[in-house]
């Protein structure tokens, strides 16, 4: 099987628009953003799964392969996903349909979606996410920027705190990771 980056690369060149990071994540950061799931016992969506550094990181970590779906609008990676994570359910779809999946009550979002500076993805992103998700819930979002990928006035709009989780540097391009909650009534 070719390497994540060749696979990664490739379809970067084919699909440009499905495909917006230079390279796949490090093991670091995807460390890094599964922070917080060893506490859950429901279901698990990451969206963006790209070549599968998240998914490889939650499996890892010992999340049972059926609490775990994946959206992703890639075809290509969708089949690399099925073959290298087999039980983990793998949707040919974008972020914005995760109300339509059936499921609820989502403990966890871990994303790979690009949001900063697009209100319009956050909203359909993000907000539709938190209308399923469980009370306690939360949403990991990387970004490549050093401040929160979701300002201050959307993060009202939409309900949610947000706290840094941390940047690695040795991540291309360096990485930050921040996790936002919905705010307490």
């Amino acid at each position: 099987m070719a390497s994540d980056f060749a696979l990664f690369f490739g379809e970067m060149m084919r699909r440009p628009t499905q495909v917006v990071a230079i390279a796949p994540s490090s093991a670091a950061t995807a460390r890094l953003m599964i922070r917080g799931l060893i506490h859950t016992r429901g279901p698990i969506v990451e969206i963006g799964p790209g070549t599968g550094s998240f998914t490889k990181a939650i499996v890892a970590s010992g999340v049972a392969p059926e609490r775990l779906t994946l959206l992703e609008m890639n075809p290509r990676f969708c089949e690399i996903l099925a073959e290298k994570f087999p039980g983990v359910r793998v949707l040919n779809r974008k972020a914005q349909d995760i109300q339509d999946i059936g499921l609820t009550d989502i403990e966890a979002v871990i994303s790979g979606v690009p949001v900063l500076s697009r209100p319009t993805i956050q909203r359909e992103v993000v907000g539709r996410a938190l209308e399923v998700m469980a009370p306690n819930g939360f949403f990991n979002q990387i970004t490549y920027s050093p401040h929160s990928p979701i300002s201050t006035e959307m993060q009202q709009e939409l309900g949610v705190h947000s706290k840094k989780l941390g940047t690695v540097w040795a991540n291309l391009p360096p990485a930050r990771v921040f996790q936002f909650k919905k705010r307490a009534h």
